[in-house]
């Protein structure tokens, strides 16, 4: 990959990777963070990085790893970052989003992976499988287990709302 194709990939491609960590991690800025340090490590790679089938894959898999790294090391100081963090000039989240944010923050970090990678990446089993390094068959038990915990999670908010009204 020539200096202009990786300055053309990280234009077309950085919102989006951002995206898919922050729906990973739930922690926009992290997922920021993350994704920039991943292209920083894919520009010292970048005549390996074409020839590896999937760039996004990989720098997905590398902002992944660098957030869950962080967050391990960080784990009571991010949890102070995240309550103080606000977001002045952005519009708040909708009540789905805010639902499906804390409904996939109670899932264990595998099923909740293997979610955003087929759903919001529009990976396949075998795309999730191949770049989470498990086989197809647990990719297939994390989403059914994931989606039930999930559905779960989100039926006993709407419960819990509609007592409330």
């Amino acid at each position: 990959m020539t200096d202009e194709e990786f300055d053309a990939f990280y234009v077309s491609s950085f919102s989006l990777l951002v995206r898919q960590i922050y729906a990973m991690t739930g922690d926009y800025n992290e997922a920021q963070d993350a994704v920039q340090e991943a292209f920083l490590r894919a520009w010292g790679r970048r005549g390996q990085l074409s020839g590896s089938g999937s760039p996004h894959a990989w720098i997905r898999t590398v902002a992944w790893r660098l957030a869950v790294s962080r967050w391990r090391r960080a784990r009571r100081g991010l949890d102070l970052v995240f309550r103080n963090h606000l977001h002045e000039d952005a519009p708040g989240p909708g009540p789905e989003h805010t639902a499906l944010v804390a409904g996939l923050r109670k899932l264990p970090a595998a099923q909740r992976q293997a979610i955003v990678l087929f759903h919001l990446c529009d990976l396949t089993v075998a795309e999730v499988a191949r770049e989470t390094g498990v086989a197809e068959g647990t990719v297939k038990a994390r989403l059914s287990r994931g989606r039930a915990a999930l559905a779960e999670h989100l039926s006993d908010r709407d419960e819990r709302e509609l007592i409330r009204a």
